[in-house]
């Protein structure tokens, strides 16, 4: 069977400026991608019908038969079992959103968001998770790291601890090939730890779970590492995090305290960066929207920052509760930062201006030499349609 993840225009544009580069299929959370995810389960490869602009770097593959998934679900085992006894023109439902159907390559050309056109038979849905806003990552974070570790680990072994460690519930904490951890202080009485392959923990590092560090991750000297977190692949993460998502090939090497928060890819937070995720009132907090166009209501307590890829802040930076920043903005100055920073700008409390496309796209590129990964001309054709499409937010 060919399995393709979709996304609806609703939720996408809900996730943003976490999908201005990438499907919902490629968000992390818990140790994988939901791609990775539903790949695991289905023991099969996927493929995602995205936004025109990303379908380059994503292709779809079709055939004659197809089973389209909604790419903001997160799968489960009574999910999946039922996805795979669709038949054809069958769809499984959950209240008007289309979770899973079976439909002919025909049809594939007339689905929009999710249409269920030509499908005669509707199936109730299992209870499932599904992600609608940026939040809800590291909200359900901490239950996704350990799903995510009982389905790696079950019929892996893990490497020995080195008795340099303190560890306390050895038993659910996995250390893949090549991992590197001296001297460190690992607790897992609250729920797994798992440290990737070749991930290096240093000295005096203190790690909670229920914790995620994925392959080539670096944990610096005396880092104090919360339950809830993820620090994804090639990530090089200092200071104080809780509760947080970082997703691949970003930095925050140095003191400060990031929590409650999610950070995309090739961002660097400079040193002693500080996020607030609570407000001093203990009020809700409101956070921009992409969809509505302005401030919303989140009906969370503790929320933190919202960085899309290739953006940076200097040293001393600090963001408030709630703040929003898009794709490859470079930001720095004394003082709390605007809520909402739009892509592509450059400045900070005394002043925004626009980030220049060249510059931009020739930092980004400085960034992926230094850790050995090319920049393709597609990478450079997103940043570029992105920096067109969001230029009226800079006028904000």
């Amino acid at each position: 069977m060919n399995y393709i993840l979709f996304e609806d225009s609703l939720t996408r544009a809900q996730l943003l400026p976490l999908t201005f580069v990438r499907p919902i299929a490629e968000i992390r959370i818990g140790l994988l991608t939901i791609r990775e995810k539903w790949e695991k389960f289905l023991k099969e490869p996927t493929s995602i019908l995205t936004e025109n602009y990303l379908s380059a770097k994503y292709p779809i593959h079709k055939q004659g038969n197809n089973i389209l998934i909604n790419s903001a679900v997160i799968p489960n085992a009574q999910l999946v079992k039922k996805i795979l006894k669709l038949n054809p023109n069958e769809a499984i439902v959950d209240k008007d959103s289309i979770v899973a159907m079976h439909i002919t390559a025909d049809d594939l050309d007339k689905v929009g968001d999710g249409s269920s056109e030509g499908i005669e038979e509707i199936m109730d849905c299992p209870e499932h998770v599904k992600l609608n806003f940026p939040w809800e990552i590291f909200n359900f974070n901490p239950q996704a790291i350990v799903d995510d570790y009982n389905l790696l680990v079950a019929t892996r072994k893990s490497q020995e601890i080195s008795p340099t460690n303190r560890v306390t519930n050895a038993d659910q904490v996995f250390l893949d090939k090549g991992a590197s951890v001296e001297h460190a202080y690992i607790n897992a009485s609250e729920g797994p730890v798992y440290i990737g392959r070749n991930a290096v923990i240093m000295e005096g590092a203190m790690l909670r779970g229920p914790l995620a560090i994925m392959d080539h991750a670096t944990i610096k000297m005396g880092a104090k590492i919360y339950g809830g977190t993820t620090i994804g692949p090639h990530c090089k993460v200092g200071g104080e995090v809780s509760n947080s998502v970082f997703f691949a090939y970003s930095n925050k090497a140095h003191d400060g305290f990031v929590g409650h928060s999610v950070i995309a890819e090739w961002c660097n937070l400079g040193a002693d960066t500080n996020t607030s995720d609570l407000k001093n009132t203990y009020d809700a907090i409101r956070i921009w929207s992409y969809k509505e166009q302005t401030f919303i209501n989140t009906c969370q307590q503790f929320v933190g920052l919202i960085m899309g890829d290739h953006s940076k802040c200097g040293i001393n930076t600090m963001f408030n509760s709630g703040t929003v920043v898009g794709v490859s903005a470079n930001i720095f100055g004394p003082g709390f930062q605007r809520n909402f920073i739009p892509s592509f700008s450059w400045g900070g409390p005394s002043g925004i201006q626009e980030y220049k496309l060249d510059k931009a796209l020739q930092v980004a590129e400085t960034v992926y030499k230094r850790r050995n990964v090319e920049m393709t001309n597609i990478d450079k054709d997103i940043l570029t349609y992105i920096h067109q499409i969001t230029r009226s937010y800079r006028k904000l």
